[in-house]
């Protein structure tokens, strides 16, 4: 008789499992509290696969023999705690795929960059070997997996999707950075979000690789309390490293036992500190996989960024109006803060996921003409920073807090939208509150 699973959340990760599911065997059932999009329900029933939305039936899910919930379900639902109860194997999407492949795994994660690097490390591969780039960003990693055609995947991977994982194991591993996201999710406890990062590199061994950020304090007293079994590769903008990456002369210098390379930053397209550190991960990443220096250096320099990353939108009236929507949390709004060269109108707001504004009142107090407040909930935000600058705006509409930036800003000035905050109060998510912004800014 066929194994039962179900499937919490009929998103992009929830579809992608089904039709996996499916393809391997499985008696498959989605089931989803809210409503799924027609897109995803027109995916299921071309598939002929089960699915309910607006409502669980609990009798249909506690009879699985394996349930695979979707990132954005918490561990402490009243339906996974019974599942648990029931000794329900509960298990995430990216641990659930990849016990169908034997292609090679890069898992990126990080509380920042972890989309560029993905995205970046992708660009540097795919034009000498078959990959495929997916996880928390494009196409599920099981939907890539149902389509059986990739030999490497580069996967952007959430602290959620880790959380889920119980062999999943990447050959190579990369960590960003760590800074405190998603408290609410973790008990507001900043350990138990580090340990969740961790996971990524939970099951290497000595043949893997394990990617990261010397320059980073928590994930470097992690690592000297938790050692981990693969073969570590750091990369800094500040120390000369014996293996892994880092800046001399304004070139990135590599070094692996597979591989070593030099390439110059001169012409690199991303701007920024961190977009520098985002590139040695990227290379280091190729490096270990034998790409060629001139494939590395020709990606690198065309490499534009991607969408809703520091992403400028137009110039109006000699306004630049710049959309960081991706950036859903304070450390990320310190990166766009920081890169800004012009006095600033700043778009800030959103849902709090526990966000402590003191390290931006710095940057704010130097770059910050006027905020412009876009969310339900701005208490948080005004006592931060209502004694730093003299404008501040309250909005309820990305319309109107375009039209209030417009008016605001003068000659020479620059309209950024990094929200520091996720967006679910006003929008769907942050490409939708990334793609209202743009639009707003086209319709000046």
């Amino acid at each position: 008789m066929a194994k039962r699973l179900v499937i919490l959340g009929g998103g992009e990760s929830g579809v992608g499992t089904a039709i996996l599911g499916k393809k391997r065997g499985f008696e498959v059932f989605v089931s989803d509290f809210g409503k799924i999009k027609e897109i995803y329900k027109k995916v299921l029933l071309h598939h002929e696969i089960e699915w309910e939305d607006e409502g669980h039936t609990e009798a249909k899910i506690l009879s699985a023999d394996v349930v695979m919930k979707s990132p954005g379900i918490p561990e402490k639902a009243p339906l996974i705690v019974k599942l648990k109860e029931a000794n329900v194997k509960v298990i995430s999407e990216i641990e659930f795929a990849s016990e169908y492949t034997e292609a090679t795994i890069i898992g990126i994660t990080g509380s920042n960059g972890k989309t560029t690097t993905a995205s970046l490390s992708y660009a540097l591969l795919k034009d000498e070997l078959n990959v495929a780039l997916g996880g928390n960003i494009g196409k599920s990693f099981a939907q890539l997996v149902a389509e059986d055609k990739n030999e490497n995947y580069v996967l952007e991977l959430s602290s959620f999707q880790l959380d889920g994982i119980e062999t999943f194991r990447p050959h190579i591993a990369v960590l960003t950075n760590i800074t405190p996201d998603h408290l609410d999710r973790y008990d507001y406890d900043f350990n138990k979000y580090i340990a969740s990062k961790f996971r990524i590199a939970m099951n290497q061994t000595k043949e893997d690789f394990f990617i990261y950020d010397a320059d980073d304090e928590v994930i470097g007293k992690w690592l000297s309390e938790h050692p981990i079994q693969s073969q570590l590769l750091p990369f800094s903008l500040d120390k000369k490293l014996d293996e892994g990456a880092y800046i001399e002369n304004k070139n990135i210098i590599i070094k692996t036992k597979i591989n070593s390379h030099t390439m110059p930053i001169t012409n690199l397209q991303l701007t920024g500190n961190h977009n520098l550190k985002n590139a040695m991960a990227a290379s280091t990443v190729a490096t270990l996989l034998r790409i060629r220096k001139d494939t590395i250096r020709q990606s690198l320099e065309s490499f534009q960024g991607v969408e809703h990353r520091l992403e400028k939108v137009l110039k109006i009236n000699n306004v630049v109006y710049i959309n960081d929507s991706k950036a859903t949390n304070v450390n990320a709004t310190f990166y766009a803060l920081d890169s800004m060269e012009s006095p600033t109108v700043w778009i800030v707001g959103g849902v709090d996921k526990g966000n402590e504004y003191e390290e931006l009142l710095p940057l704010v107090n130097e770059k910050v003409k006027a905020i412009i407040c876009l969310g339900v909930d701005n208490d948080k935000i005004i006592k931060a920073f209502g004694n730093v600058v003299d404008i501040m705006v309250e909005t309820e509409s990305m319309r109107d807090a375009v039209q209030v930036a417009y008016r605001l800003s003068e000659k020479g000035d620059t309209v950024l939208l990094s929200p520091a905050c996720a967006s679910f109060d006003l929008f769907e998510n942050y490409e939708d509150r990334g793609r209202q912004f743009k639009e707003a800014v086209r319709n000046l």
